[in-house]
């Protein structure tokens, strides 16, 4: 079993932050659970009250750096941290007609996956390098291992977590804090359900989570899966870039809009 007391996990409302705080929750377990809604994170927060966890809830959107940054360091105060999950993020794809981004979904998609990530980093890392000790995961997405040609912006900022990971490892593993990037296929989830195109190996989410805790509690530096995908994006880059392209022409989807939109 794993050794953290303190957990806190963003984007906990649904999809794999939902489970992760499921496969963490149990007697002796603190879980800090934050999304934009406090309405969406009350059914997971009373499933872990049930498995045995205490369990707090922050009604937050990570753009908004003060606010978390203070939600952070006063729930670290009271519950030092031991592990944070940097899950929350969105997505988008082409416009209509295979056309440009819309530039509010761009923009959006930098301000949550990448600066959200950054911001609940630098709320909590500190305090985890003074204490000598810590584990930081950060959920990326195997689109930021190889870039899918209909989803630009959410593939760079996926790939932007991955190199923000691999640095943050670099440096805080002579303090004693762990850091683990993960880069999970298709999984069930909202944000899944409105792509539509073909989701090959696409897993329950509950099966997402389970791989993610183990290999948070290995300290594994990065853990990519499903396997088949992550061989192919292997082999696919040793193709030149030309016929690497047409490797992934049988992936073409398109994706629907968030409809909460920029709330």
């Amino acid at each position: 079993m794993s050794d953290v007391m303190s957990v806190v996990i963003t984007g906990a409302s649904g999809g794999i932050g939902q489970e992760l705080a499921r496969v963490y929750a149990r007697p002796g377990v603190t879980l800090g659970l934050v999304a934009r809604e406090a309405e969406r994170l009350e059914p997971t927060a009373e499933a872990c009250r049930a498995a045995g966890a205490d369990v707090e809830i922050g009604a937050l959107d990570v753009r908004d750096r003060v606010a978390l940054h203070a939600w952070l360091a006063d729930y670290d105060a009271r519950h030092p941290v031991d592990l944070l999950i940097a899950n929350a993020g969105v997505s988008c794809g082409l416009g209509p007609g295979r056309s440009r981004e819309v530039d509010l979904d761009a923009e959006r998609l930098a301000e949550v996956n990448y600066k959200g990530t950054v911001h609940s980093v630098s709320g909590i890392v500190e305090a985890m390098r003074a204490r000598g000790s810590g584990r930081i995961a950060l959920i990326s997405s195997l689109a930021g291992m190889r870039a899918l040609p209909d989803m630009p912006s959410y593939s760079a900022t996926k790939a932007a977590i991955i190199a923000y990971g691999e640095a943050l490892r670099g440096w805080l593993r002579p303090h004693g804090v762990s850091v683990t990037v993960i880069c999970p296929g298709f999984v069930t989830s909202p944000m899944s359900a409105r792509h539509r195109g073909g989701k090959p190996f696409e897993m329950p989410a509950d099966k997402a989570a389970r791989i993610i805790r183990r290999a948070i509690d290995r300290r594994t530096a990065f853990r990519a899966f499903p396997w088949p995908l992550v061989l192919g994006i292997r082999l696919s880059k040793l193709l030149p870039p030309r016929l690497s392209d047409l490797a992934y022409r049988p992936f073409m989807a398109s994706v629907d809009r968030d409809p909460r939109g920029d709330v």
